[in-house]
Parts: structure tokens; sequence; C-alpha cells
């Protein structure tokens, strides 16, 4: 008799209940991923693990469906106290998540019992175990994110301290705001970050008080101090990858590209958006490389993350960078330099309720 047949047949139902777990668990996690989040590398990680796990021969799947016993399992009738009947998202990835690892334990401690079906192979579980303690956390972060994200359209409007002219933060933010625009970043090359600290617990009020994106340029702990949406790195600035390990899981981070490769690098690192430019001369950075509208598009087909424009962007010329990939347009001058920056903002957040 082999130590297969040898099984008994409660531990079959254990076996068989976990991989039932296993599968479901990972299945809704893998949807997530793909339908929701539109995130390759996570959905391909979870399709992997769950082939992985549950494929084998009929033999074994055989006997498990032969010890099955669902209308007689006293589960289906168990309540428990508190638990919860409806759950938000991220819970849903908790939950499910847990679940899974819950019952790689189960079989990976089953593996190690002599009699247990030869099929079962303990260091594979563990390992399954821990790498979905990774997805998890890359998953529920992403998840996280994804509010924030979709937010990123229509206006995004840079404050920079050396266009205001002496002119105050604050005033023409609640104005840009008033003219529609959807995101506030503060870009300060000027102040020391004590001065610049009330500035940016202001204006991150200012946003939070009017439902606008708040995104400090460059600074990562003045980000952190303030409790900003997120932050803004350039090439030349600290690293993606390693911003986003230090970022809180629910801060967005964007990266400034001038080519479809650096984007690409970018979003593989951990960017949740690219600001791509310059697509025209800008006169708010005269050194800045203009790529233009054709480099704008080969990016749109390269990521599938939201693609800011930015660069010498004005009420002329929104229309046709939004029709060449654009979800957003960072602007500086075109308000900054205006005589009327809530009539300006207005012009340029119109053109995108005239795309739709």
């Amino acid at each position: 008799m082999s130590s297969s047949e040898a099984t008994p047949r409660q531990t079959l139902r254990i076996i068989d209940a976990n991989l039932n777990r296993i599968g479901e668990g990972l299945r809704l996690l893998e949807d997530l991923a793909r339908l929701m989040l539109n995130d390759a590398t996570l959905t391909q990680q979870l399709k992997t693990m769950r082939h992985e796990i549950l494929k084998g021969d009929w033999s074994p799947q055989k006997q498990l469906l032969q010890a099955r016993d669902s209308t007689g399992d006293i589960g289906i009738n168990l309540e428990v106290p508190g638990e919860e009947k409806q759950r938000e998202l991220p819970l849903v990835v908790v939950a499910n998540s847990r679940r899974v690892q819950e019952s790689l334990r189960v079989l990976e401690e089953l593996a190690k019992v002599p009699g247990t079906m030869p099929e079962l192979d303990s260091e594979k579980f563990k390992q399954a175990r821990f790498r979905l303690y990774t997805i998890e956390q890359a998953l529920l972060s992403k998840l996280l994110r994804q509010d924030k994200i979709k937010r990123l359209s229509g206006l995004y409007a840079i404050i920079d301290t050396q266009a205001l002219k002496r002119r105050s933060h604050i005033e023409v933010a609640e104005q840009t705001i008033s003219g529609g625009a959807k995101i506030i970043q503060l870009r300060d090359k000027l102040q020391n970050k004590k001065e610049l600290l009330p500035v940016a617990q202001q204006l991150r009020n200012l946003c939070a008080e009017r439902n606008v994106l708040f995104i400090v340029n460059d600074y990562l702990d003045l980000t952190l101090a303030v409790d900003a949406d997120g932050l803004h790195l350039g090439q030349d600035d600290l690293p993606i990858k390693i911003a986003r390990k230090l970022l809180p899981i629910d801060k967005i981070l964007g990266c400034s590209v001038n080519t479809a490769e650096q984007a690409i690098a970018a979003q593989s690192d951990g960017a949740d958006y690219i600001a791509v430019g310059s697509i025209y001369p800008s006169k708010s950075k005269e050194t800045a490389k203009v790529v233009g509208l054709e480099v704008l598009r080969r990016t749109r087909k390269a990521v599938t993350l939201p693609l800011v424009a930015i660069g010498g962007i004005n009420k002329d010329n929104t229309g046709e960078v939004i029709a060449a990939g654009a979800a957003s347009v960072a602007v500086i001058n075109a308000i900054m330099n205006a005589e009327d920056i809530k009539e300006a903002a207005q012009q340029i957040a119109a053109q995108f309720e005239a795309q739709k």
C-alpha cells in the first residue's frame, strides 16, 4: 500500500479544503491585480503561484475529490461574532492574502507528517508563503494609491516660488484651484526647508479642504513632514526605487522623464505617474531638453501609468497635448505670469472638458 493510499480520509479533507482556499484566494487577488490595477507584473506572479501550487496528477486529485464532504462540513453554518459582512477593498486584499498564507502553512506542516500524500512538498508551500507576503504588500500598496492615481487628470499647477515674484503661495494656489486645478505641486529652489515647512503645511491644508492633490517636488522629508499626497522626482534626484521604499504605501510618486525608456524604468521601479517633457520650449527651465509631442506619444504606448505633459504648455496648445496622450498638463508660467490667475487656469482646465 502506498503512502498516499494510507492517508486518512480526514487528512485528505484538510488538504482538499486548504487547496481550495488557496485557489480561491489567489484567483481573487489575481483578478484585482489584472482587472482593477492593470498591473502585469503582479498578475503574472499571482498566476504563476496559483498554477504551481494547484497543478497535479489526476490520481491524487481523485483521492481528494472522493474524500470531500461539503454537505457534511460543520463549517458551513459557523459564524464568528462581529465578523464583517461588508469590507473595504484593501481589507479584502488583506483577508484573502491571510487566507492563502494560512492554508499554505497548514499544507507545509501536513507535508512533514509521515504517511501524508507524497505529492505535498513542504518547501514549495513555504517558499510560496513568503513570496505572497511580498506580493500582498505590493498589491495593497498600489490599491491604497488608486484613488489618488485616478485623480491625476486635468490641470496640474506648479506653484514655483521663483515664478511667484513675491506673491503669496496660498493666494495663488487658491486662485488656481478656483480656476479648476486638480493637482498642486510646490516647487522651491530658493528657500531653506525651515522656511518652506510652514508654506508646505498651509498648502497641504488648503488642498485637503478643496479635495485637490498636493505634491511636493524633490523633498522626501518635506513630503513626510506635512503628510503630502505625494512626491515628484527628476532624473537626478533620489532614485525612484529607493523613494518608493521610504514613502508610506499610500503616497503617490511621480517621475520626470524625457524618453520612453526612462518612463519604462520609472514604472518598473514603482512610479505612479510619469511627467514627460519638455514638450515645448519653457521659460521656467530654459535649459530643459525639448522632446516634443512624438516622445509623449511613444511614452503613451510604452507605459500604462498616467502621463503628465510639462514644458511650455498654455491654453493654445493644451488640446494637442491631451490628444497625444496626456492625462494632465503641468503648468507654471501660463498661470503664474497671467494678470488673472483664476481665468488663466479656467482656460486651460476648459480644454479637458472640451476633449471629453
